[in-house]
């Protein structure tokens, strides 16, 4: 939060005027995921657009991987902005015997191919952030 403060002060970013902080989550000590609504809109390629250059500032005054997501009321609008550019073909709810709750996200085999070792992080966050288990799975 303090860094966000600098850089609206300081660096006069105006973005962050009018921008709503929500939650940071640490993965690693070497990323972090900060849930905004900066005021944009939640369409996928206009608020990666104004979030990238936010995302390199923060990087530069906390020497770590930065990603901004906007907050999101489902599933689906969470992965798909966590996610991006991957192409997110559905989300399935399992519910297990025991009365719990799971989440498979579907990709393409193209995009889980691409996303490497990061898939088990993704997913760590994706579980940290919905309070449930999720799982990657490449689709079609």
């Amino acid at each position: 939060m303090k860094a966000l403060i600098e850089l609206e002060e300081s660096e006069g970013v105006q973005l962050l005027r009018k921008a709503t902080y929500y939650k940071t989550y640490f993965v690693d000590n070497n990323f972090a995921i900060l849930v905004m609504d900066l005021g944009v809109g939640v369409s996928v390629p206009v608020f990666t657009r104004y979030a990238r250059d936010l995302e390199q500032r923060l990087k530069g005054k906390l020497g770590m991987r930065v990603k901004i997501i906007p907050k999101a009321n489902d599933v689906r609008g969470l992965a798909i902005h966590l996610l991006y550019p991957a192409r997110v073909l559905g989300v399935n709810t399992v519910w297990l015997p025991d009365g719990s709750i799971e989440y498979v996200v579907r990709v393409t085999k193209r995009d889980e191919r691409r996303m490497g070792r990061a898939k088990e992080v993704y997913e760590r966050i994706l579980s940290e952030m919905l309070g449930k288990k999720v799982h990657i799975k490449s689709g079609y």
